[in-house]
C-alpha cells in the first residue's frame, strides 16, 4: 500500500474509493463484461462502471443474487443499462454458453474485467477434470476471454475506441510465486496446499494478460490487457477458512479495505484515460506496481497460454 494513503504517481492511493478514481469519467457509449459482479468488490466494479454510463452485462453463477444487485443498481441510478447472464466459470460449457447468450444480446464489447474468483477451497476437481482453484480463476477466464475476442476487437476497429481487458489477481503467496507453476501437477491432489493452489491460479492471471498484451502489440491489435491487486479486503472469499475469516472481519478490520476501495483499482484500470495505451502492466492502489519476477517471466507466460489451448481449445 502507499504508506498512511499518500498518494501515487496517479493522484490516488489505497484509500481512494471506485467513485473517487472515476470521479468526472463518462462511459456513456462503453458495454463492460464483469465476472463475479453478484458479490464483493464485483458488485461495486458494476455499480461505479453503471454509475458512469456503461452498459454492464454481469456474468453470475446466482442468477437471483445478480438480480438483486442489478435492481439495486437501477434503485440508485434508473438510467443505468445492466444485464444479468448465468456463468459458472469452472465449466467450460457454461463459459460457452455465457458467450453466446452475450452474442445474441448484439452489443459491442469494449471492456472484459475478469474478476471472479475462489480461494483457497478444498481440493476437488471441475468439471472438465481440473483443479478447481485453478479452473476457475485462470481456464474459465482464459476460454471466456478468448471467445468475446472477436467482438473487443470488431468494436475497436469499428469505434476507434481502445478496448480493455482487466484481469484482478493478487501480489500475495510469493512461495508459490518463486515456484511459479507446475503444469505437471496441477490436478494432483497429493500434497495439495489450498494456498499455494489460489496463489499458482492468480499467477496465471498477470501471465494471461501479459501474453495478450504481447500478441496485441504483435498484431497491431487496438486492445490492451492489464491485470492488477485489489488489495487485501473483507469479502466472502475466505469462507472456506472460518477463522482467518473471523480475524479479517474483527482484529484486522482497521488493515483491511472495504469494498469501495477494494474495487478502485480495477475502475482505475478499465476506465480512466491515464491509462489509455498502457498494455502489459501490473497495477495496485491505481498505481503501477511491481509483480513477483514470475510474472514477468515471457516464457512462462507462453508455456502457460499453450497449456491453457490445449485444455479448453
Amino acid at each position: 500500500m502507499w504508506p498512511f494513503g499518500r498518494n501515487g504517481a496517479s493522484g490516488f492511493s489505497s484509500y481512494s474509493t471506485a467513485e473517487d478514481v472515476t470521479q468526472g469519467l463518462d462511459g456513456s457509449g462503453l458495454t463492460a463484461v464483469v465476472t463475479g459482479a453478484s458479490s464483493g468488490i464485483g458488485v461495486e466494479t458494476a455499480r461505479v462502471l453503471a454509475l458512469r454510463g456503461v452498459h454492464v452485462v454481469m456474468g453470475v453463477r446466482n442468477l437471483s443474487a445478480g438480480a438483486r444487485v442489478k435492481e439495486s443498481i437501477l434503485s440508485e441510478t434508473p438510467s443505468a443499462k445492466v444485464d444479468v447472464l448465468e456463468l459458472d466459470l469452472s465449466s467450460f460449457a457454461s463459459v460457452r454458453k455465457f458467450a453466446s447468450e452475450f452474442s445474441s444480446l448484439n452489443l459491442p464489447l469494449n471492456i472484459l474485467i475478469n474478476n471472479a474468483g475462489i480461494m483457497m477451497c478444498p481440493f476437488s476437481l471441475s468439471a472438465d477434470g481440473l483443479e478447481l482453484q485453478f479452473a476457475t480463476n485462470h481456464m474459465g477466464h482464459f476460454l471466456l476471454t478468448n471467445l468475446l475476442l472477436e467482438n473487443m476487437e470488431r468494436t475497436s476497429q469499428n469505434s476507434n475506441i481502445e478496448g480493455r481487458i482487466v484481469n484482478v489477481s493478487s501480489v500475495g503467496h510469493n512461495l508459490t510465486y518463486r515456484e511459479g507453476i507446475r503444469f505437471d501437477r496441477i490436478n494432483d491432489p497429493s500434497g495439495y496446499n489450498s494456498i499455494q493452489a489460489y496463489g499458482q491460479s492468480k499467477l496465471a492471471n498477470i501471465l494471461h494478460a501479459n501474453e495478450l498484451a504481447r500478441q496485441f502489440k504483435e498484431k497491431g491489435t487496438k486492445i490492451t490487457a492489464n491485470s492488477l491487486h485489489p488489495g487485501s479486503i473483507v469479502t466472502n472469499l475466505l469462507r472456506y477458512h472460518t477463522h482467518l475469516q473471523f480475524l479479517s472481519q474483527t482484529v484486522f478490520k482497521w488493515a483491511l479495505k472495504n469494498t469501495q476501495q477494494g474495487a478502485a483499482t480495477t475502475c482505475y484500470v478499465a476506465l480512466h484515460p491515464q491509462v489509455q495505451g498502457v498494455t502489459g502492466k501490473y497495477f495496485e492502489n491505481s498505481n503501477l506496481g511491481s509483480p513477483s519476477a514470475k510474472a514477468a517471466d515471457l516464457e512462462l507466460a507462453k508455456k502457460l497460454w499453450d497449456f491453457s489451448i490445449s485444455h479448453c481449445g
